[in-house]
């Protein structure tokens, strides 16, 4: 039994392995790459209550740098494996709920420590076959984010657990925090493998009980994240992964009595119908559902006329294009003035035409390809769309081709019109925009920049003058729910930067913090009387 109260070990983040050429952990990476790129095709089950169901509908796991090399294969569920999911849960839920926090801690502890060593390279190799990701974007995602979100997390819990009202003489006030009464449902995105993990672990460490739906071009890494789980000790029951559409989930977990919240990363347009649904059924469920929610953004580099043009070039080629702009962070818009253009454009034309492109094997490649051949019909439409336009001009790009992998070139679309389709709308891909200012219209331009999207994700000042640093970060407080100065608009860390954003980027929960694990639980406060009232009558009534 419990009977002290635990220090957990001191968070910190895992550091970045460089991956130089050379170095041991490229050698170790890019031998597990191949050795999973020439095993047999794998068969990737549904998880349900730990056992491993399988079924006749079964659909194809390719690489998006080469669609036609077959990884493997998922099996489609229906709607009778998502009332076995929910079954398994709430069959795990009680012993899961009353297991001590400490034990829950240490299970998301060795996780991470897990995911440090012997499933490190595992986990990488998955990423950059499944979701075509660089080495060094893979090893910031699916390993040591994972393992910051693992280790944060314990220590969230850790404070929150601590937190306790105070008592007056005669009393003990007591404040519990109990796992909300169901199950979670787990809706993750294919861009970062950490995100798919902390969506179903976060609520998981507060003592819920999770199912799981994962991206469809995320399931080859979804499957050593199950693994892993299996591995830390995870009981069975407590996450449950589910592979089925959209719909079909929906259909059975929103219209359940013991549905208690819903933990998204994805769309705008989905996450809003998916309000929507759940409001639909509020006479349904137990209790209120929880909804936590982070979606698009159109995120933007605001720069001053006092920027160094060398520091606003590379904030935009990095901010942009890093893992082909498929970051809810990366940079889509930017904002540059007449006076530092002619400098920014010749830098910047020259750092993206440098850029190789390719298979995420070859580490001297920057960009790789896009998830699928949807995302690809998409941007590339874009591009077309740009390309026609007299208003708008690309100075970068503008070229694709999916003979092999779903590859386009880093484009740069610059537009005298400061609501141009592109830069209003989320494109999800290597797509940025730019809008060139009159250099003198810096706090109008602020204003313009502030009412053209209706996202606020990330975005950042780039200036060497603090009071246009100062006058955007108070006229732009609503535009960003992560601001960055002087840098890009992407790669936030757990633990220093706590992610999410507000207006219709989301519920702005930010995942990497206490407040996100709080939306998990829901608090029982108990007041002890230690001598009570035998007399109903007060002094006053004399």
């Amino acid at each position: 039994m419990s009977n002290a109260i635990f220090n957990v070990p001191v968070a910190k983040n895992e550091p970045v392995k460089s991956y130089a050429p050379g170095s041991p952990e490229r050698e170790s990476l890019l031998s597990k790459y191949h050795a999973m790129y020439q095993q047999s095709p794998i068969d990737v089950p549904l998880h349900i209550g730990g056992k491993e169901v399988r079924t006749e509908n079964k659909k194809k796991l390719t690489s998006p740098h080469d669609h036609q090399k077959v990884l493997g294969q998922y099996n489609i569920g229906a709607a009778e494996h998502v009332e076995q999911a929910i079954n398994a849960a709430l069959k795990a839920k009680k012993d899961w709920a009353n297991l001590p926090w400490e034990e829950r801690a240490a299970i998301f502890l060795k996780a991470a420590d897990l995911l440090a060593g012997p499933f490190r390279d595992r986990i990488n190799a998955a990423t950059m076959l499944g979701q075509s990701k660089n080495v060094y974007q893979t090893e910031i995602d699916a390993a040591c984010e994972l393992i910051d979100f693992f280790r944060f997390n314990v220590q969230y819990m850790t404070q929150i657990y601590r937190e306790q009202p105070e008592s007056l003489p005669g009393m003990w006030n007591r404040l519990e925090y109990r796992p909300l009464e169901g199950f979670i449902f787990a809706l993750t995105p294919f861009n970062f493998t950490s995100i798919a993990a902390n969506l179903s672990a976060a609520p998981a460490m507060m003592g819920n009980v999770v199912v799981w739906k994962p991206a469809e071009s995320q399931i080859y890494s979804a499957q050593v994240i199950m693994e892993l789980f299996k591995a830390a000790g995870v009981p069975d029951g407590v996450i449950n992964m589910v592979t089925v559409s959209g719909q079909i989930a929906g259909e059975v977990i929103f219209k359940h009595k013991d549905f208690a919240g819903l933990h998204f990363t994805g769309s705008t347009g989905v996450f809003r119908k998916l309000w929507k649904d759940i409001a639909n059924n509020l006479e349904t469920y137990r209790s209120y559902p929880r909804i936590v929610g982070e979606t698009g953004g159109k995120d933007f580099v605001m720069v001053h006329k006092s920027a160094d043009p060398a520091e606003v070039a590379t904030a935009l080629s990095r901010g942009a294009f890093e893992f082909q702009g498929q970051k809810c962070s990366a940079a889509s818009r930017a904002y540059v003035p007449s006076n530092l253009w002619p400098d920014v454009k010749r830098i910047f034309v020259e750092q993206v035409n440098s850029f190789k492109i390719g298979t995420p094997d070859d580490t001297f490649n920057f960009i790789n390809a896009v998830i699928d051949g949807k995302a690809f019909d998409k941007i590339s439409g874009y591009i077309d769309y740009c390309k026609a336009q007299s208003d708008a001009e690309i100075i970068t790009g503008g070229t694709y081709d999916n003979s092999k992998g779903y590859f386009i070139s880093p484009t740069t679309v610059v537009t005298t019109n400061p609501k141009f389709r592109t830069m209003c709308e989320e494109i999800f891909g290597p797509v940025l925009t730019i809008y060139v200012y009159e250099e003198n219209k810096f706090e109008e331009t602020l204003e313009l920049l502030d009412e053209t999207s209706e996202y606020a994700l990330t975005g950042s000042i780039i200036s060497n003058d603090r009071y246009a640093i100062n006058l955007a970060t108070k006229k732009l407080q609503h535009a960003a729910g992560n601001f960055y100065i002087n840098d890009k608009p992407t790669g936030a860390v757990v633990g220093q930067q706590p992610f999410g954003g507000a207006r219709g980027s989301g519920t702005n929960d930010k995942a990497g913090a206490a407040m996100n694990l709080m939306r998990w639980i829901s608090a029982r406060t108990i007041k002890e009387t230690f001598v009570p009232a035998t007399d109903y009558r007060y002094p006053f009534l004399g």
